[in-house]
Protein backbone atom coordinates (compact mmCIF):
# COMPACT_ATOMS: atom_id res chain seq x y z
CA UNK A 1 0.00 0.00 0.00
CA UNK A 2 2.71 2.33 0.75
CA UNK A 3 4.45 1.82 -2.34
CA UNK A 4 1.14 2.54 -4.19
CA UNK A 5 1.15 5.98 -2.56
CA UNK A 6 4.70 6.74 -2.55
CA UNK A 7 4.80 5.94 -7.06
CA UNK A 8 1.60 8.34 -7.42
CA UNK A 9 3.18 11.10 -4.71
CA UNK A 10 6.29 10.54 -6.99
CA UNK A 11 4.18 10.30 -10.47
CA UNK A 12 2.72 13.84 -9.53
CA UNK A 13 5.59 15.17 -8.02
CA UNK A 14 6.62 15.32 -11.64
CA UNK A 15 4.28 17.56 -13.00
CA UNK A 16 4.04 20.26 -15.38
CA UNK A 17 2.30 22.49 -13.35
CA UNK A 18 5.48 22.81 -10.91
CA UNK A 19 7.78 23.15 -13.72
CA UNK A 20 5.72 26.21 -14.10
CA UNK A 21 5.71 27.94 -11.04
CA UNK A 22 2.73 29.39 -11.11
CA UNK A 23 1.20 27.52 -7.40
CA UNK A 24 3.23 25.96 -5.17
CA UNK A 25 2.90 22.40 -5.74
CA UNK A 26 1.28 20.95 -2.42
CA UNK A 27 -1.58 23.49 -2.72
CA UNK A 28 -5.42 23.09 -3.54
CA UNK A 29 -5.30 25.45 -6.17
CA UNK A 30 -3.12 23.34 -8.02
CA UNK A 31 -5.34 21.06 -9.92
CA UNK A 32 -3.28 18.50 -10.66
CA UNK A 33 -2.52 17.80 -6.97
CA UNK A 34 -6.14 17.66 -6.01
CA UNK A 35 -6.94 15.11 -8.62
CA UNK A 36 -3.83 13.11 -7.42
CA UNK A 37 -5.18 13.22 -4.34
CA UNK A 38 -8.73 12.77 -4.79
CA UNK A 39 -7.16 9.76 -7.26
CA UNK A 40 -5.27 8.19 -4.06
CA UNK A 41 -8.44 8.77 -1.54
CA UNK A 42 -10.23 7.12 -3.54
CA UNK A 43 -8.25 3.86 -4.50
CA UNK A 44 -7.75 3.40 -0.42
CA UNK A 45 -11.84 3.75 -0.17
CA UNK A 46 -11.95 0.95 -3.24
CA UNK A 47 -9.32 -1.09 -1.16
CA UNK A 48 -10.59 -0.71 2.24
CA UNK A 49 -14.19 -2.21 1.07
CA UNK A 50 -12.75 -5.36 -0.64
CA UNK A 51 -13.32 -3.62 -4.10
CA UNK A 52 -9.84 -5.31 -5.49
CA UNK A 53 -10.43 -8.86 -4.26
CA UNK A 54 -14.42 -8.47 -5.85
CA UNK A 55 -12.61 -7.66 -8.76
CA UNK A 56 -9.76 -10.08 -8.76
CA UNK A 57 -12.60 -13.13 -7.37
CA UNK A 58 -14.24 -11.64 -11.04
CA UNK A 59 -11.71 -12.28 -12.84
CA UNK A 60 -10.87 -15.47 -11.84
CA UNK A 61 -14.57 -16.66 -12.37
CA UNK A 62 -13.60 -15.28 -15.77
CA UNK A 63 -10.89 -16.93 -16.38
CA UNK A 64 -12.01 -20.32 -14.82
CA UNK A 65 -15.31 -19.67 -16.88
CA UNK A 66 -13.20 -19.08 -20.02
CA UNK A 67 -10.67 -22.29 -19.14
CA UNK A 68 -13.89 -24.58 -18.96
CA UNK A 69 -15.30 -23.58 -21.79
CA UNK A 70 -11.88 -23.90 -23.81
CA UNK A 71 -12.40 -27.43 -21.84
CA UNK A 72 -15.68 -28.42 -23.22
CA UNK A 73 -14.75 -26.80 -26.78
CA UNK A 74 -11.69 -29.86 -26.52
CA UNK A 75 -13.57 -32.34 -25.59
CA UNK A 76 -16.11 -31.18 -27.76
CA UNK A 77 -13.53 -30.99 -30.82
CA UNK A 78 -11.93 -34.67 -29.90
CA UNK A 79 -15.88 -36.00 -29.76
CA UNK A 80 -16.10 -34.53 -32.88
CA UNK A 81 -13.15 -35.79 -34.34
CA UNK A 82 -13.81 -39.51 -32.68
CA UNK A 83 -17.62 -38.89 -34.89
CA UNK A 84 -15.92 -38.13 -37.99
CA UNK A 85 -13.50 -41.14 -37.49
CA UNK A 86 -16.23 -43.66 -36.72
CA UNK A 87 -18.50 -42.10 -40.60
CA UNK A 88 -15.16 -42.57 -42.63
CA UNK A 89 -14.36 -45.76 -41.15
CA UNK A 90 -18.47 -46.75 -41.67
CA UNK A 91 -18.40 -44.32 -44.76
CA UNK A 92 -15.59 -47.19 -46.04
CA UNK A 93 -16.95 -49.96 -44.81
CA UNK A 94 -19.87 -49.26 -46.52
CA UNK A 95 -18.08 -48.90 -49.55
CA UNK A 96 -16.25 -51.97 -49.41
CA UNK A 97 -19.20 -54.31 -48.50
CA UNK A 98 -21.25 -52.05 -51.58
CA UNK A 99 -17.78 -53.68 -53.91
CA UNK A 100 -18.75 -56.87 -52.31
CA UNK A 101 -22.34 -56.97 -53.12
CA UNK A 102 -21.34 -55.42 -56.95
CA UNK A 103 -18.53 -58.08 -57.21
CA UNK A 104 -20.99 -60.95 -55.87
CA UNK A 105 -23.46 -59.54 -58.29
CA UNK A 106 -21.35 -59.79 -61.31
CA UNK A 107 -20.33 -63.34 -60.50
CA UNK A 108 -23.93 -64.25 -59.85
CA UNK A 109 -24.39 -62.66 -63.17
CA UNK A 110 -21.72 -64.29 -64.97
CA UNK A 111 -22.66 -68.04 -63.02
CA UNK A 112 -26.53 -67.25 -64.56
CA UNK A 113 -25.30 -66.77 -68.26
CA UNK A 114 -22.88 -69.89 -67.83
CA UNK A 115 -26.07 -71.73 -66.90
CA UNK A 116 -28.39 -70.05 -69.55
CA UNK A 117 -25.19 -70.79 -72.37
CA UNK A 118 -25.07 -74.33 -71.10
CA UNK A 119 -28.90 -74.82 -70.82
CA UNK A 120 -29.19 -72.99 -74.44
CA UNK A 121 -26.95 -75.75 -75.86
CA UNK A 122 -28.45 -78.68 -74.32
CA UNK A 123 -31.97 -77.39 -75.23
CA UNK A 124 -29.87 -77.00 -78.84
CA UNK A 125 -28.62 -80.42 -78.63
CA UNK A 126 -32.12 -82.18 -77.40
CA UNK A 127 -33.66 -80.26 -80.39
CA UNK A 128 -30.70 -81.34 -82.88
CA UNK A 129 -31.63 -85.32 -81.63
CA UNK A 130 -35.35 -84.59 -81.75
CA UNK A 131 -34.66 -83.50 -85.78
CA UNK A 132 -32.27 -85.88 -86.55
CA UNK A 133 -34.76 -88.57 -85.15
CA UNK A 134 -37.18 -87.30 -87.47
CA UNK A 135 -35.32 -87.14 -90.40
CA UNK A 136 -34.32 -90.78 -89.30
CA UNK A 137 -37.90 -91.68 -88.94
CA UNK A 138 -39.52 -89.85 -92.35
CA UNK A 139 -35.92 -91.35 -93.96
CA UNK A 140 -37.46 -94.88 -92.77
CA UNK A 141 -40.97 -94.17 -93.77
CA UNK A 142 -40.02 -93.03 -97.33
CA UNK A 143 -37.72 -96.27 -97.74
CA UNK A 144 -40.66 -98.45 -96.42
CA UNK A 145 -43.05 -96.27 -98.91
CA UNK A 146 -40.47 -97.39 -101.64
CA UNK A 147 -40.11 -100.63 -100.64
CA UNK A 148 -43.49 -101.38 -100.09
CA UNK A 149 -44.27 -99.56 -104.11
CA UNK A 150 -41.93 -101.51 -105.33
CA UNK A 151 -43.09 -104.60 -104.14
CA UNK A 152 -46.28 -103.47 -105.37
CA UNK A 153 -45.21 -102.87 -108.72
CA UNK A 154 -43.45 -105.91 -108.91
CA UNK A 155 -45.83 -108.18 -107.92
CA UNK A 156 -48.22 -106.12 -110.67
CA UNK A 157 -45.77 -106.94 -112.63
CA UNK A 158 -45.19 -110.46 -111.90
CA UNK A 159 -48.88 -111.18 -112.20
CA UNK A 160 -48.89 -109.42 -115.29
CA UNK A 161 -46.06 -111.40 -116.64
CA UNK A 162 -47.46 -115.00 -115.14
CA UNK A 163 -51.05 -113.79 -116.44
CA UNK A 164 -49.66 -113.60 -120.07
CA UNK A 165 -47.57 -116.96 -119.82
CA UNK A 166 -50.79 -118.87 -117.82
CA UNK A 167 -52.89 -120.98 -119.34
CA UNK A 168 -56.36 -121.91 -117.91
CA UNK A 169 -54.93 -125.56 -116.77
CA UNK A 170 -51.75 -124.48 -115.19
CA UNK A 171 -54.27 -121.55 -113.21
CA UNK A 172 -56.68 -124.62 -112.30
CA UNK A 173 -53.74 -126.42 -110.59
CA UNK A 174 -52.02 -123.99 -109.11
CA UNK A 175 -54.80 -123.18 -107.45
CA UNK A 176 -55.96 -126.87 -106.51
CA UNK A 177 -51.89 -126.64 -105.31
CA UNK A 178 -52.59 -124.00 -103.14
CA UNK A 179 -55.84 -124.86 -101.57
CA UNK A 180 -53.82 -128.15 -100.60
CA UNK A 181 -51.23 -126.39 -99.12
CA UNK A 182 -53.95 -124.56 -97.18
CA UNK A 183 -55.59 -127.16 -95.56
CA UNK A 184 -52.25 -129.16 -94.58
CA UNK A 185 -50.90 -126.21 -92.62
CA UNK A 186 -54.73 -125.14 -91.18
CA UNK A 187 -54.74 -128.73 -89.48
Amino acid sequence: MMRIIATLAAAGAATPALAAGDYPFFSLYNTDMVVAISFVIFGAILWYFGVHTLITKWLDGRAEGIRSDLDEARKLREEAQALLATYERKQKEVEAQADRIVEKAKEEAAQSAREAQAELERSVARRMQSAEDQIASAEAAAIRAIRNRAASIAVAAAGDVIAGQMTADSANKLIEKSIRDVETRLH
